[in-house]
């Protein structure tokens, strides 16, 4: 059997102002090409769907779009769950439908998914809270999911556990996890475990969690979950939320993060990103081969000294979004910062970093006092561009904007 694990789609997510819907789109076909070549079994989608609880319309016609694809009619099943970015009930509402197009969508960690056959094969065969046992068109083992989709810590004791148990998540986790692979899964089959945790191995170092990124281990959220947790007769745990690809554990079974398809923020700038592809018979460890998604833009920064080397270097690279930091020895002009954005169509932040801001300077050049009032900062400002004091008129007009923002 092989399985396509993905994750963190994020779609209708915008970096800054820059919409990134064309490169969605791109990567999501490029997802499905690889799925088609690959001639894949199953596609499972750990997560994090959208970027947001509500996404835009152009986002949610995208996903819908994809996962039919995904699915081939049918003959291919798409398994996707709900992560920390996502409506549980947005997920699960287009249900009826999508089952007839071989998806399956989790939304809660006690989510049953209803019992369905389609002509292409593809059958539940056993479904109760947190487990699905499909039989797959052209195979003759099935594929047991052990499904854990994002909730807070109060909610995955009241799902998976005695209400109001004052157990240890890890510890309600594991019971939950180790009741259901006693009860369902044996050597007979494909056993995996699909989840929207922090899950690390005891003892490692905690990987950070992306920036812009709604973090889990909070107050509310989830404490980080060991893999120890994760019981032995699961062979692989397809994992979201981490937007780096990363093995988590290599025992009991192989853990691991697929990552996003794109690179969302700047610290994962130069990241490549990928799916995996998941090669599993029964009884047997996976063999687990990464491929790498080629359609994103990359994510550059770059530390400039100078206006003549920036234009330089953002003219050598410019299919890129660019977070750049600019060193010089006075402050950017808007004839300068003007110059930075006409030789680079994707410039999402300019840094300027001067190395005499912290003194007096002759001339119209000072340090910044952000303590003045608004008035105060815009004479400086206006002093600093023209060279001269705003007249009366002028100062007016700003003191009735900023009265107008302020109601």
């Amino acid at each position: 059997m092989k399985l396509l694990h993905t994750s963190d789609w994020h779609l209708g997510k915008r970096l800054d102002d820059f919409s990134r819907l064309e490169e969605q789109q791109a990567v999501l076909q490029e997802i499905c090409e690889i799925a088609e070549r690959e001639q894949v079994d199953a596609v499972l989608v750990a997560g994090d769907l959208f970027d947001t609880f509500n996404p835009p319309t152009e986002a949610i016609d995208l996903f819908y779009k994809a996962l039919k694809r995904l699915s081939d009619n049918g003959s291919r099943p798409v398994i996707a769950i709900a992560g920390n970015h996502d409506s549980p009930d947005r997920i699960e509402s287009p249900d009826p439908l999508a089952r007839e197009c071989g998806i399956i969508f989790a939304g809660y960690p006690n989510s049953v998914v209803t019992s369905f056959q389609l002509e292409s094969g593809l059958k539940v065969l056993r479904s109760e809270q947190g487990f699905l046992e499909l039989r797959l068109p052209g195979s003759t083992v099935p594929l047991r999911i052990l499904l854990t989709p994002y909730a807070n810590e109060h909610r995955l004791k009241t799902y998976l556990g005695p209400e109001n148990s004052e157990a240890e998540l890890r510890a309600v986790l594991q019971d939950s996890w180790q009741s259901l692979a006693e009860r369902c899964c044996d050597d007979q089959g494909v056993n995996v475990l699909l989840s929207h945790l922090f899950v690390v191995k005891k003892g490692a170092e905690l990987p950070e969690e992306p920036e812009d990124e709604k973090p889990i281990l909070h107050v509310g959220g989830t404490q980080a979950i060991f893999s120890e947790s994760i019981p032995k007769p699961v062979q692989y745990t397809a994992l979201g939320h981490l937007h780096r690809m990363h093995q988590v554990d290599a025992s009991p079974s192989p853990a691991y993060y697929s990552g996003s398809p794109l690179a969302y923020s700047f610290s994962e700038a130069n990241q490549k990103k990928y799916v995996l592809m998941v090669d599993v018979e029964p009884g047997n460890e996976p063999a687990v081969r990464p491929v790498e998604l080629l359609r994103g833009k990359r994510l550059l920064r770059q530390r400039v000294e100078g206006i003549e080397k920036a234009l330089e270097w953002l003219t050598e690279n410019q299919d890129a979004l660019v977070e750049l930091t600019l060193v010089t020895d006075t402050f950017l002009t808007a004839k300068e910062r003007r110059q930075l954005s006409a030789v680079h169509p994707a410039i999402v932040a300019i840094i300027p970093e001067v190395t005499n801001a912290d003194m007096l300077v002759s001339g119209h050049q000072k340090q910044i006092n952000l303590n003045q009032s608004m008035e105060e900062l815009f004479r400086d400002y206006f002093k600093h561009e023209k060279g001269q004091e705003p007249n009366d008129d002028l100062m007016n007009l700003f003191t009735e904007i900023l009265a107008e923002d302020e109601q």
